[in-house]
């Protein structure tokens, strides 16, 4: 009896696949029992199976490669003494096929999918570092927002920034990381610096490199020790010295003070310890001072402004007021 009368092949994978009933299994012993030519083409069978199925094991060329390798070699081997292997090799080289067209497919699919996605990473209540998928890593503020893409296509890295970050941006000069901040546009090529985007304000510090910052039909370059300061309400754009480490706070966890002006100490402070800071002085928001504070409380900080600058502190219901 062969297997062309009573069993056809595709019973045969069935019941390699563990898919075949109680009666078709049964069929099958009955039939492997009738001549070791039978148990020799299911081994046959078996081995082409496996070797097929492996196909669909892992992602890399290599292996793919391998397992195609050893495939094709058995099957040749094989076809030469057993006419029903030559059938099977074209059957399960085209499953083979199939399986590897699918499975191709569906990787360039996800790769596009992932490329073209958009990422929004949201920091709410803590300090979050990421590295993005130039390798560029930023330092995401508290109630901070970034939105970027999979994957950097195209002839810019452009990303969207809600609050406060600091980037160290990845050299690349034939395609500049773009930022759009409130209505600021920054561009750099590679190079660290810090943006505070809040209320309607825009604020960009540079350590290191050459960063462009455009308003508009304005724009201005900033070197390090340099920021500007964008407003909504104001079209120009002004270029400053600043040697105020003050904007690495969240990084540091130290509010470093070098001939910063108190208006800037204290609208850290404010967000930094939920206060209710004022400085009821015009003239006093202007002065400079130049002081490091690392695990103080909000009263000892204050107490050291108020002996730097001869000042009164004055605690009234919820707002504490400089004069």
């Amino acid at each position: 009896m062969s297997n062309e009368n009573t069993i056809n092949d595709g019973l045969l994978v069935k019941y390699l696949m563990n898919e075949a009933d109680a009666a078709e299994t049964n069929e099958i012993a009955l039939w492997l029992q009738e001549s070791s030519e039978h148990q020799k083409y299911l081994a046959q069978l078996k081995l082409i199976w496996e070797e097929s199925l492996s196909l669909t094991e892992g992602n890399q060329e290599e292996q793919e490669a391998a397992a195609w390798h050893k495939l094709e070699t058995r099957l040749q081997f094989n076809e030469q003494g057993n006419p029903g292997v030559r059938r099977l090799k074209h059957r399960w080289l085209s499953i083979a096929a199939t399986v590897v067209l699918i499975s191709g497919l569906t990787w360039f699919g996800l790769q596009y999918y992932n490329s073209t996605r958009l990422i929004t990473l949201k920091s709410n209540a803590k300090v979050m570092n990421q590295i993005l998928p130039d390798g560029s890593k930023i330092t995401l503020n508290k109630n901070s927002e970034i939105t970027y893409p999979g994957a950097f296509k195209g002839k810019t890295r452009s990303v969207s920034l809600q609050g406060e970050a600091f980037f160290k941006v990845t050299a690349d000069a034939a395609k500049p990381f773009v930022i759009k901040v409130n209505d600021v546009t920054v561009k750099v090529v590679g190079t660290s610096f810090n943006v505070k985007g809040r209320n309607n304000t825009t604020v960009v510090v540079v350590e290191t490199g050459i960063v462009q910052v455009s308003k508009a039909h304005r724009s201005v370059e900033l070197h390090p020790g340099e920021r500007t300061i964008a407003n909504a309400k104001q079209e120009n754009l002004s270029v400053e010295n600043t040697q105020s480490r003050l904007y690495n706070y969240y990084r540091t966890n130290e509010l470093i003070c070098d001939h910063t002006p108190l208006q800037e100490l204290v609208d850290v402070l404010n967000e930094t310890q939920q206060a209710n800071i004022s400085i009821l002085t015009p003239a006093l928001k202007q002065k400079e001072i130049t002081v490091n504070f690392k695990n103080q409380s909000l009263t000892e900080i204050l107490e050291v402004i108020k002996g730097t600058f001869k000042i009164q502190v004055e605690y009234k219901n919820q707002q504490i007021i400089l004069k």
